[in-house]
Parts: structure tokens; C-alpha cells; sequence
């Protein structure tokens, strides 16, 4: 009597499985390292078209394998394939978005078959086709898919990307115009409306910003923040300041998403509060509040009025932002006594910025080449001693060297020329 099992043949993708399974076996020990160029760039060619093959035939079977879900229980097929292979859940959902898409787009399920068109270019062009207005026909969509599957061979994932946003002036120009009209605006509403900004103090001075913000405005804040960072550069010593600009001891090499930290701080320390809306019924300002005593001494703290309550900063953050903001200093008595409100016009006019650059032409540090238009005008007499805002008392500092003359760890004097001189403290 034969068995059933006998009687019963593999179906032939599972021996297809169990084919290139035994074959991945057979090369398992071997060492590419032995090959020769050529065989090289033979095998990783050949190799992406098998894995392409490959996973379309995988996708090919997820899209047929709605009952597996249910008879296990699980949500659908997606979440079965995540659990049984431990892949991530959203990977999984995503391949299972792509098999559905691929019933439907034959074109491009031929091209992954054949190995013309990998998975990443495959979710590219199906997003693509995905995107196209409704209302313009099945024709023009199939004639949009071959144009992109075309393109495949020629493109890579991201430049493939863009040409299917612009697939209609290709396969329908007369239309182009005012659809793409159409989709832009909707994208920026949608932008609009899915912006959001938040703000989460860490507790150890520091804190978190996250957010989603429209293209257009986070394209703009990038280009403000590179007329600090300087984008010619591959590396930066502070914002504004070149890489190999001499600062007082080793070149120091700057990530560029710290370098944007730095400089959206000294965007913000040179943004003129007379520009903004009133807030509070007055124009929009920050208030320190500062002992008299903590005003005159060294090593200090300071209390920035917050909308969230106060803050504290050190007595020289203070001095040191008030070159540049527009900030009122409360210095109190005894007993928390109001002894003075300094006044809110301390910034330098534009007028005299001009003239300073005209002037200094680079920034006054010793040594230092950054050239004027990247600097911050400094009060060589503190504007909480009494400073004037006027060019006697003014000076050019880049980010970095405005920072160490506030710092107490520094000394600095004022040389003949002009020129400002660090010395460390011992």
C-alpha cells in the first residue's frame, strides 16, 4: 500500500524553496575574497537579479495568503509573517501593501519577475501610480506604469522617485500643468495641517525639539542656518566660523547636525525683537532679573522670565546674549528691590553694523580670519555697566570667540591694534 504522502507532489514553489536553499547551502564555506574582479561584479549583478526574482515570488504568494491569518488567529497575513519570520511589523505591513499593489500592477510585477525593476524601485513606482488623479483613466495609468518600469533601468530609487511625480508631463502634458497645480496645493494644506513643534525640557539644561514642519519653511530655516555653518565646509570649528580657523588649541571637527544646533542659537541671539509681533502687550522680550551683586561678580547666575516660569542661566550666559538680543535687565536689592529696568534698545542699528564691518573686516580676536559678515558686534564696556550701543564701544567677535569673552576660565585685553587677546586663566 503507498503512503498518501507519497502520492502527494511539492508543489513547485516550495521546490523551488528547497532548490535555492540547497544551493545558498553549497556555497555557504566559500570565501569571495578569492574571486577576481570580474567575477566580482558578475556575482553582485546577478545576484540582485535573483534577489528581485525572488522577492516578487514571495510577494506574489503574501498576496494570495489571506486565509493564513485568519486560521492562525492572527490580524491578517502581514502580522503572521511578522511573528513566524520575527520581521518588524511595519515592514511586514509594507511588503503586504506591495503585494496587494503588484496584483494590480502587472507591468511592474513582470519587471521584479524578470529582474529589471528591484522591491525599493517597485514601492516607488506604485506610490507613484498610487498618487495619479483618479478621474484620468485605468489607459493613462498602464501607459504611466510601463513609461516608470522603462525608467527603472536606468534610474535608481530616488531619482526614479522624482520623475514619477513629474510622470505626466511625459504621458499626458496637456494635463500636466493643472494637475500638478492641483497636487501642490494639496500637499501644502496637508503639510500645513500635519505641522506641529513641541518642546520638552531634559532637567539638565537641556532640552528636546521635535517637529514637522512644511518643506518650504524647514528648507528656509536650513538656509539661514547655513549663512552660520558656512556649507562650502565639510567641517566647522563653531557657527560662522571655517574649519581650520585658529581658536586656541586643536582644530575641532564638527558634526554638521551640531553645527546647526550651534547656529540656530546665534540665529536666534541675532534676531531683532522689533521685528516681532507684540506679545503681552509690549514688544517681544526677554527679561533677566539679576542681584546687583551677581551683576558685579564673576561666577553668578542669572533668571530668564519664561512663559514656563523662570530659568537660570549664569551671570555670564547673560552678559554674553545681551551683546545680541534684546534683553531687559531687572537688577534687584536687598529684599528682591527693583533698583533698575535697563533699557531695550541695545542693539546695534543696521547702519552701524555696516560701518563695524566696513571698519574691523574680520572678526577682532587674534589670529582669527572670519570674515565681518559672519561676526556678532560685542560692547567692549558691558551694556549692564553702562556700555553704550555706538561704534567706540563696539567690536566684531565670530560665534566662537564671543563666547570665550564671556567665558570666566578666559582673560582677554585689548591690544593696540585693535585686536582682542585670550589668555587662559591658571
Amino acid at each position: 500500500m503507498v503512503s498518501v504522502a507519497m502520492v502527494i507532489a511539492t508543489h513547485p514553489v516550495l521546490a523551488c524553496a528547497d532548490a535555492v536553499e540547497a544551493a545558498v547551502k553549497d556555497v555557504a564555506d566559500l570565501q569571495p575574497v578569492f574571486m577576481s574582479t570580474a567575477e566580482k561584479q558578475q556575482a553582485l549583478r546577478r545576484l540582485a537579479v535573483v534577489e528581485a526574482r525572488l522577492a516578487e515570488l514571495r510577494l506574489r504568494v503574501l498576496a494570495a495568503s489571506g486565509e493564513v491569518g485568519e486560521q492562525s488567529g492572527a490580524r491578517d497575513a502581514a502580522a503572521w509573517v511578522a511573528h513566524e519570520t520575527r520581521t518588524d511589523a511595519r515592514t511586514a505591513r509594507a511588503d503586504w501593501h506591495l503585494a496587494k499593489a503588484l496584483e494590480q500592477r502587472q507591468t511592474v510585477a513582470v519587471g521584479m519577475r524578470e529582474g529589471r525593476v528591484s522591491p525599493t524601485q517597485a514601492r516607488v513606482i506604485t506610490a507613484s501610480l498610487e498618487a495619479l488623479p483618479a478621474h484620468l483613466g485605468p489607459t493613462l495609468a498602464c501607459e504611466a506604469e510601463q513609461t516608470l518600469v522603462g525608467y527603472a533601468a536606468h534610474h535608481p530609487p530616488r531619482e526614479l522617485r522624482h520623475l514619477g511625480r513629474r510622470i505626466l508631463e511625459v504621458v499626458a502634458p496637456e494635463v500636466a500643468e493643472a494637475e500638478e497645480s492641483r497636487r501642490l496645493e494639496d500637499e501644502e494644506r496637508r503639510a500645513r495641517e500635519k505641522s506641529s513643534l513641541r518642546f520638552r525640557d531634559l532637567g539638565d539644561g537641556r532640552a528636546r525639539i521635535a517637529g514637522i514642519l512644511p518643506t518650504s519653511v524647514t528648507e528656509r530655516l536650513k538656509t539661514y542656518l547655513q549663512a552660520y555653518t558656512s556649507p562650502r565646509h565639510h567641517s566647522h570649528s563653531c557657527p560662522g566660523e571655517p574649519a581650520g580657523t585658529p581658536s586656541g588649541g586643536p582644530f575641532e571637527r564638527m558634526p554638521q547636525h551640531r553645527a546647526y544646533a550651534r547656529a540656530f542659537a546665534a540665529l536666534l541671539e541675532n534676531l531683532d525683537p522689533d521685528g516681532l509681533p507684540e506679545h503681552g502687550g509690549d514688544a517681544t522680550t526677554v527679561m533677566v532679573t539679576i542681584s546687583l551683586e551677581q551683576l558685579r561678580a564673576e561666577l553668578a547666575t542669572a533668571g530668564i522670565l519664561t512663559p514656563g516660569g523662570d530659568e537660570s542661566v549664569s551671570a555670564a550666559q547673560a552678559r554674553r546674549v545681551a551683546c545680541q538680543a534684546s534683553i531687559i535687565p531687572v537688577v534687584l536689592g536687598g529684599d528682591a528691590e527693583i533698583l533698575d529696568v535697563g533699557r531695550a534698545q541695545r542693539l546695534f542699528t543696521r547702519a552701524q553694523r555696516r560701518a563695524l564691518r566696513l571698519r574691523d573686516r574680520r572678526c577682532r580676536a587674534e589670529g582669527c580670519t572670519v570674515p565681518a559678515t559672519w561676526t556678532e558686534a560685542h560692547h567692549l564696556r558691558p551694556w549692564s555697566e553702562g556700555g553704550p550701543t555706538d561704534l567706540a564701544n563696539a567690536i566684531n567677535l565670530c560665534a566662537h570667540h564671543h563666547h570665550r569673552i564671556h567665558d570666566r576660565s578666559y582673560e582677554h585685553r585689548l591690544l593696540s591694534s585693535g585686536d582682542v587677546r585670550f589668555h587662559r586663566r591658571t
